[in-house]
């Protein structure tokens, strides 16, 4: 069974002065290697003239994480960027930090918490949510029968994401695999056994945290 994880739900910026240089934070969410590539090269071209162009990425599969500090003196940049990532256990993301250099040194603490915070804006500004492995179903029942199912359904914490009215009425929801048999055992004992829900795939949902 696949595992919930963090990840960001869209792709957002933020930006701060510190000492007259710009920083501006980009969070994206991303699929693969190649995605996250693409992203921060689209951010070099975007920003050529910048100073630098900082990025980190995390990806949940194959656990790969890299980073760069493109210029800025080691580990004063790339790490404090992939840092925030990893401490807010955040998968399938990509963060591009960009600065223009303002005339005034940072020195090495000081570069080290404005990439922090670069980040950590950009982080906030796409939102963290959980993606939740679920199974996607289906429970079929009689008018009579709908306001009690579709209320066991929430109630047990499944989400419906639609309603079919025909002869009978096809409610299709997505439910936590832990909670389908109870699901089940609740729809049968109120229905006597004539309603079952049917699980026909799985398949990953955002939450909010």
């Amino acid at each position: 069974m696949n595992k919930d994880y963090k990840t960001v739900q869209k792709s957002s910026n933020d930006e701060f002065v510190e000492k007259r240089s710009k920083f501006i934070g980009y969070c994206t969410p991303v699929k693969s290697e190649q995605e996250a590539v693409d992203f921060i090269n689209a951010k070099r071209s975007e920003h050529w003239n910048a100073t630098h162009n900082v990025y980190a990425y995390s990806l949940r599969d194959g656990n790969i994480k890299r980073y760069s500090d493109d210029g800025e003196p080691s580990g004063t940049a790339g790490m404090p960027v992939l840092e925030v990532i990893t401490n807010n256990d955040v998968f399938d993301v990509c963060i591009v930090v960009t600065r223009y250099f303002g005339g005034v040194l940072l020195g090495t603490g000081g570069l080290v918490r404005a990439y922090s915070k670069g980040a950590k804006l950009a982080l906030q500004a796409s939102k963290i949510v959980l993606r939740q492995n679920c199974f996607v179903c289906s429970a079929a029942c009689s008018y009579n029968q709908y306001g009690k199912v579709s209320s066991l359904i929430m109630g047990v914490g499944a989400s419906i994401d639609d309603t079919i009215y025909a002869d009978r009425v096809l409610i299709k929801f997505h439910i936590k695999p832990e909670l389908f048999s109870l699901l089940n055992k609740q729809l049968a004992d109120a229905t006597s056994g004539e309603v079952q829900a049917i699980s026909e795939s799985e398949q990953y949902f955002y939450a909010d945290i």
